[in-house]
């Protein structure tokens, strides 16, 4: 269960402040795996974020009762400098996962080669990507928190990756944020549409997809 209670956020812009949402008060219920739906701008990474824990809500707060995983899709926490490998023992530390067994995991899952223990600056985008959705489906959260990216890469991986992440969910919750409406359906029970700064649960998510398409239509 993740309970929003009183959320708040907003940001400076060009010395006016810009509310992405105000007084938020829901819950998303444990065992779902539910869609984040919005326009761009709406404050879907905006709310990711906050809920990992990497941003902070101008007031209010977020109470969970079990582990969540950074945004998946953001690479932000991976430090350049550093190798693929050495990224992920930092994360296992950090989660108090088994090293060698996470390595192992992200190795084999993101089929890096070489480039595993390169840099994590000399990576392409795709690169980066496949590092860090392996490095979350290798730990066992009890929600995921995905933005824009369930996989990358050719079609054997892609299905793999779908694969890995089914299984995941299948005993954990999860966030999702896609503007692939046809992935929002297959993995996500129910959806959260942000609007104008306020949220609607809808406990179909094809209930949530049909008014968010409304919205943009308008």
């Amino acid at each position: 269960m993740i309970q929003f209670e009183n959320l708040t956020k907003s940001f400076w812009v060009n010395g006016r402040r810009k509310i992405v949402f105000e007084n938020l008060n829901f819950s998303l219920p444990t065992g779902k795996s539910v869609a984040l739906l919005g326009r761009n701008g709406a404050g879907k990474s905006t709310l990711l974020q906050i809920v990992a824990g990497t941003m902070n809500a101008d007031s209010g707060r977020i109470v969970s009762d079990g582990s969540i995983s950074w945004p998946i899709g953001l690479a932000g926490g991976f430090h350049k400098d550093l190798s693929g490998a050495q990224n992920v023992r930092f994360i296992a530390r950090i989660y108090g996962v088994d090293t060698n067994s996470l390595v192992t995991f992200v190795k084999n899952f993101a089929e890096l080669g070489p480039h595993f223990h390169m840099p994590v600056r000399s990576y392409s985008s795709g690169m980066r990507s496949r590092l860090v959705f392996g490095a979350a489906m290798g730990i066992r959260f009890d929600t995921y928190l995905i933005d824009e990216v369930t996989a990358v890469g050719d079609a054997a991986f892609k299905r793999k990756s779908r694969a890995v992440f089914r299984e995941r969910v299948r005993s954990s919750s999860a966030l999702m944020v896609s503007h692939n409406m046809r992935e929002l359906r297959e993995f996500c029970d129910s959806a959260v549409l942000l609007n104008k700064g306020r949220v609607k649960y809808f406990e179909d998510v094809n209930d949530a997809i049909d008014m968010h398409e409304r919205n943009m239509a308008g």
